[in-house]
């Protein structure tokens, strides 16, 4: 049987293994309290000891979940060793590790995004903000943020608060050293992803993530409190601009850059009067549509990532399930402003229920499987149509107990309004 390594300990993680389980034996760094149930958890964090323990064990392939070892080189080590590993180069990390460096790169190869300024410079970021024409305005710290570091600004003098507090280190240290201010897109928001393998790539079903913490998506902004794919909002026009404008001239583009791109191309769009326009890029699965997206696949999971790591994806068909899924985020009673003390989780059978739980906040102590703080786990429904996956989401969100549990009432209601 083919060995695989996966590098994190999310539901992300937990989901790309729990779909590839029954074609590979499945090795987590570090994993979670719950994937230790399918896969064996290992605890090793420095990337050169990783690469020895991936040749020591005749790894077939290793997968990195999160973005922060992608951007700090683990692609590079493992190359250098000589293993197979999907995931971008450091070099080419840099699409999510620098928001400038992104925004540069989108402008040079002409890649619809946002009118912006970069700059590190707080009089040229209030000059831009005094000449834009319309509210809000978007203001972003350059660095990994977690997610966190992008503020739309209500005002101009918000905006100019918020630029002053970047740049001075007070909001998100380093990461904020230099800003970009950019106009404001108003459109919908959707998420696409591509695997890449450096020249080719497979565009998989859009997904609509929800970030909110709160119904009607009010709140504070969050890892994604749930999402749904594929969603009704896109049709196969948009698909192809998406795949014309923006995935062939980034591949092209890295590729004249000295920085192939391989991994998993998240795209973050906005869709204005049907044109898109690229938000920001990721270089990795966003969580939560991983947890969606690996179950609409109906093709092996293991040979898309592996051809994605080989330069092989024009030699593989990626099937897709002819069904939705929508995945409701449980999150910890003090989420997302504290962390919240450990609780005992219980699911109720769910032989009823055409879906599954991807498990990311959890640890076992005493054998009990604790929910310990953030996103606790993903209740994932399968249906014909995004009501009846979204039915059954929320079922299976009814037979997960655990004291403090917190979610959304409303994930993919832009799809059913």
């Amino acid at each position: 049987m083919k060995k695989v390594l996966i590098v994190g300990s999310g539901g992300r993680e937990y989901s790309i293994g729990y779909f590839m389980k029954d074609e590979a034996e499945i090795f987590y760094a570090p994993g979670n309290g719950a994937t230790d149930e399918f896969a064996t958890n290992i605890n090793i964090k420095d990337f050169e000891e990783l690469a020895e323990f991936a040749k020591k064990n005749n790894i077939d392939l290793t997968i990195i979940g999160p973005e922060d070892p992608l951007v700090n080189g683990i692609v590079d080590v493992f190359k250098k060793h000589g293993l197979t590993i999907f995931g971008p180069s450091a070099a080419a990390a840099r699409l999510e590790g620098s928001k400038v460096y992104m925004k540069n790169f989108l402008k040079k190869y002409n890649i619809p995004t946002a009118k912006y300024i970069e700059t590190s410079n707080k009089e040229a970021a209030y000059e831009f903000i005094d000449k834009c024409n319309k509210l809000p305005i978007v203001v972003k710290a350059d660095g990994l943020c977690a997610g966190k570091g992008v503020i739309i600004a209500e005002s101009k003098d918000e905006a100019k608060k918020t630029v002053e507090e970047m740049l001075s280190g007070k909001a998100f240290g380093d990461a904020g050293k230099k800003v970009i201010v950019e106009e404001f897109l108003d459109g919908y928001e959707l998420s696409m992803f591509a695997i890449c393998d450096g020249k080719d790539f497979v565009l998989l079903p859009a997904a609509q993530d929800h970030k909110r913490l709160l119904d009607g998506d009010k709140g504070p902004n969050t890892g994604g409190m749930g999402a749904y794919a594929p969603t009704p909002l896109v049709d196969d026009v948009l698909y192809e601009k998406v795949k014309e404008r923006v995935i062939k001239p980034t591949l092209k583009g890295m590729q004249e850059e000295g920085a192939p791109f391989e991994g998993v191309l998240f795209i973050g769009l906005m869709i204005v009067d049907n044109e898109p326009y690229v938000l920001e890029y990721n270089v990795r699965f966003g969580d939560p549509e991983c947890e969606e997206l690996m179950a609409l696949i109906d093709s092996s999971v293991y040979d898309m990532f592996y051809n994605g790591a080989t330069k092989q994806l024009d030699k593989i068909d990626v099937k897709i399930k002819d069904m939705v899924a929508v995945g409701v985020v449980c999150a910890s009673k003090n989420y997302p402003y504290s962390s919240s003390e450990p609780a005992e989780i219980t699911v109720d059978d769910l032989s009823d229920c055409n879906g599954y739980i991807s498990y990311a906040g959890v640890k076992k102590i005493d054998g009990k499987l604790m929910a310990t703080g953030g996103r606790v786990l993903v209740c994932v429904g399968f249906g014909k149509d995004v009501k009846s996956a979204r039915d059954v989401a929320y079922k299976i969100v009814d037979k997960v107990h655990f004291e403090g549990k917190q979610f959304r009432k409303d994930i993919a209601y832009q799809a059913i309004k």
